[in-house]
C-alpha cells in the first residue's frame, strides 16, 4: 500500500478512536508508527493536525478542516480495493455496519452466518451506538450501512425491514401480573425504567401522545440493564419486542391497550455507490 495512504489511514482511524493506542490495535501497529505516520502528515503539510494530552488525542481547528478530505481519500481507496476485490471473485473485504444492541443480538448473526456461507472472506467492524450516533455514522462514512429507526435522515437511503411491537415490561409479581393488555394511563403508577439516550426515542413519543409524565427513576441504553432492574423489583420500562426473543430474567411483556410500535430498517448514504461487499450483503437481511 502506498506509504501516504497509510497515513492518511492512520490520521482518520486516530481522529475516530481520540487515541494512539485504539488506533494502532485497529490497524495492526505499533503506537510509535501511528504517531510517527501522524508527525510526518504534519511535517508534510506544515500543519498541526492533532493536540496530544494526558487523556488521548483531538484534532486542532486545521485537523478538523482536512479530516473530511483524509476521509475522502481513504473511502476512494477502499472503494478501489472492493472493485479489485470484485474482479477476484469478492474475494475479501470489509463491511463496517452501525448497529443497536437488539438487532446485533438476534437478527445480525443469521444474517452473517447465511452471507459467509457465500463469501467467507468478508471481514465486519460491528459499532453499537443509539439512533443519532449511527445516522452520524453513516452520514460521516464512518459505517457503510446502519440498523435504524424509521424515519431517518432525508439524505439517507433507508429499505424497510420490520414493525416492531413495544411491550411494556413489569415484574413477576406485580399488581397487573394477570391484565391481558397493559393500561398505558399505568405506566405512571410505578417507578419507571427509561430505555433512551440523547435524543427523545419511541418511548418517550408514547407518553407524549398520551399527555403523561411517568416518574422516570433510571435513564439507559442497555436494554438488558433495565429487564435486571424490573426483575429486581425496582419498577416498569417498555421495551421493544426483538430484545425480547431471548429473555434471561423473570419478567413478564403485556401488550399496551393503545398500541405503539418501531419501524426498524436499513439505512446507507446512497446504494448506487455501495461498495460490492455491502450490495451483496443488503440481498441477505432476508435471513434475520
Amino acid at each position: 500500500m502506498d506509504m501516504n495512504l497509510q497515513k492518511y489511514i492512520s490520521f482518520v482511524k486516530t481522529a475516530e478512536c481520540g487515541s494512539f493506542t485504539k488506533a494502532a490495535e485497529l490497524l495492526n501497529y505499533s503506537q510509535s508508527s501511528i504517531s510517527r505516520m501522524i508527525n510526518d502528515l504534519e511535517r508534510e503539510w506544515k500543519v498541526a493536525l492533532l493536540e496530544r494530552s494526558v487523556g488521548g488525542v483531538k484534532l486542532t481547528s486545521d485537523g478538523m478542516k482536512l479530516l473530511p478530505y483524509a476521509k475522502s481519500v481513504v473511502a476512494e481507496f477502499e472503494k478501489l480495493q472492493m472493485e479489485i476485490d470484485e474482479l477476484n471473485g469478492l474475494q475479501s473485504g470489509l463491511i463496517r455496519i452501525g448497529t443497536f444492541s437488539s438487532v446485533a443480538t438476534h437478527w445480525l448473526p443469521n444474517i452473517i452466518k447465511e452471507f459467509q456461507k457465500a463469501y467467507p472472506n468478508i471481514d465486519y467492524e460491528l459499532l453499537l451506538g443509539d439512533y443519532t450516533e449511527i445516522e452520524e455514522w453513516i452520514l460521516e462514512g464512518r459505517v457503510d450501512c446502519g440498523f435504524l429507526r424509521l424515519p431517518t435522515h432525508p439524505e439517507l437511503q433507508t429499505i424497510f425491514l420490520e414493525q416492531d411491537k413495544l411491550m411494556a415490561i413489569i415484574p413477576e409479581n406485580h399488581r397487573l401480573a394477570e391484565c391481558e393488555k397493559f393500561p398505558v394511563a399505568a405506566l405512571c403508577d410505578d417507578p419507571f425504567m427509561l430505555l433512551e439516550k440523547g435524543a427523545k426515542a419511541e418511548i418517550s413519543e408514547i407518553f407524549e401522545r398520551c399527555g403523561l409524565t411517568p416518574k422516570v427513576h433510571f435513564t439507559t441504553w442497555d436494554d438488558y440493564a433495565i429487564m435486571s432492574m424490573v426483575e429486581s423489583g425496582l419498577g416498569i420500562s417498555i421495551l421493544p419486542q426483538l430484545i425480547l426473543k431471548r429473555v434471561p430474567y423473570k419478567i413478564l411483556a403485556k401488550e399496551l391497550d393503545v398500541p405503539a410500535y418501531r419501524n426498524i430498517g436499513l439505512a446507507l448514504r446512497s446504494k448506487k455507490t455501495a461498495s460490492l461487499a455491502v450490495k451483496r450483503f443488503i440481498e441477505y437481511l432476508d435471513y434475520r
